[in-house]
């Protein structure tokens, strides 16, 4: 397996089923007379961020890892993303526009050509972060140390989100891509 077979069909997965359970949670807020939008708000604890962040997060992680192996700097428009998640925590924008940012992002990823990132596995990368932190690192291991771990942790903190607000998910709508590869006729009850 290539870097650029193992980030991006991952980065895709991920933010295809995000995109779902905010379609669903949509759904089901307003199948119930709630507010669809105040789902954004939602927080596990007063200290974490809201929806609204971690969708943000989710997908600058996703774009910054692409622009970090072309070794290109990351747009600003990317970085925003980081910063609203980050400084404007009340904005949470609405359910639209995150979907449509959960869509460009998708777009993006299924623009990289085939093989894009393989030559840079072994390339040295240093990721520099705000507060002035530097890790030193591979293309390689900052695909499987950070990139990945990264989008996994704030996919699965929308996730938690939603289904602490009662959106009913479950492990179908985590990894509904895995459905692809189910034996015709093990399907329990169908």
């Amino acid at each position: 397996m290539t870097l650029t077979q193992l980030l991006v069909p991952t980065l895709v997965n991920q933010l295809g089923a995000l995109s779902q359970w905010l379609a669903k949670g949509e759904a089901h807020a307003a199948a119930h007379g709630q507010d669809p939008e105040a789902l954004l708000a939602v927080r596990l604890a007063v200290d974490m961020f809201p929806l609204h962040s971690q969708v943000r997060i989710a997908a600058f992680q996703a774009r910054e890892a692409v622009h970090r192996l072309r070794g290109e700097e990351t747009p600003g428009e990317t970085v925003a993303l980081r910063t609203h998640a980050a400084m404007k925590q009340d904005d949470t924008g609405t359910l639209a526009e995150h979907r449509a940012t959960l869509a460009d992002t998708l777009a993006f990823l299924e623009g990289v050509a085939p093989g894009e990132f393989d030559a840079a596995a072994d390339r040295p990368v240093a990721h520099a972060l705000p507060m002035g932190m530097v890790f030193d690192m591979t293309g390689f291991t900052f695909v499987r140390d950070w990139a990945l771990p990264q989008v996994s942790f704030h996919t699965g903190m929308a996730y938690a989100l939603l289904r602490s607000a009662g959106v009913p998910l479950g492990k179908q709508d985590y990894v509904p891509y895995l459905f692809a590869y189910l034996r015709p006729g093990t399907m329990p009850g169908g």
